[in-house]
């Protein structure tokens, strides 16, 4: 995969509600920030670059060095839901319909995997406790774990994956269900949903990789220095 120029920009797809709007580059899923407006949703996507890089490389893929505002190309503008307003990128796109060959399934499954293992990595090095939100909210570590552990349930079976409940720390069943979705997501295809559901296999990509990595870089970000 050839890293991304100035001279090929980046599609973006722009997610907007009332309150919210969230813009996501097309082909880099979990690469997605939210503002209040398009404009400050763009200028967080660009800003966030530098900090989705790590995990483009860690699949093995080339990303651009620098990301400015100029590389970014909106491609498509879908109205959002209350999932929007909530702050979630919650609705399917056209871009997200477009069909899979095995070696962009690939290239999907390898970059959920990276943010999986950002997340773990993130998570297992921070404290307990971590800095509470400017009301005294937050949750711990270990609370954030259990939470996008059961999203992934949720989002398994969202691709037609049925998954008992499961302890957040027992290792052998969140690798038994990562898995199973990464099996999913490496199957080519046409931008079907999965699973007779609603998601189709770009859009679950991107959903699973950018909850994981929120989450990692909140943890990031609610650490205390030297904690």
């Amino acid at each position: 995969m050839s890293a991304q120029t100035k001279t090929r920009p980046i599609p973006v797809t722009i997610e907007h509600a009332a309150k919210k709007t969230f813009a996501s580059a097309a082909d880099w899923p979990g690469w997605s920030r939210g503002g209040k407006t398009e404009e400050l949703a763009l200028e967080a996507l660009a800003t966030y670059a530098a900090r989705y890089r790590p995990v483009a490389e860690e699949a093995g893929l080339d990303f651009a060095a620098t990301v400015s505002l100029d590389d970014l190309e909106v491609a498509e503008r879908t109205e959002g839901s209350t999932g929007t307003e909530f702050g979630v990128p919650s609705k399917p796109t056209d871009q997200d319909g477009r069909a899979l060959t095995a070696e962009a399934a690939e290239r999907l499954a390898q970059l959920v995997t990276a943010a999986w293992s950002t997340f773990d990595r993130i998570a297992a090095a921070a404290p307990e406790e971590l800095r509470k939100g400017p009301r005294g909210g937050g949750r711990n570590t270990s609370k954030v774990i259990a939470h996008v552990m059961d999203a992934d349930r949720a989002y398994a079976n969202e691709m037609g994956i049925k998954i008992r409940q499961f302890a957040p720390g027992d290792r052998a069943p969140v690798a038994a269900m990562r898995a199973a979705m990464l099996d999913v997501l490496r199957a080519a295809r046409d931008g079907a949903p999965l699973g007779g559901r609603h998601w189709p296999a770009r859009y679950a990509a991107h959903r699973v990789a950018w909850h994981a990595l929120d989450h990692a870089w909140e943890i990031e970000d609610r650490t205390e220095q030297g904690g």
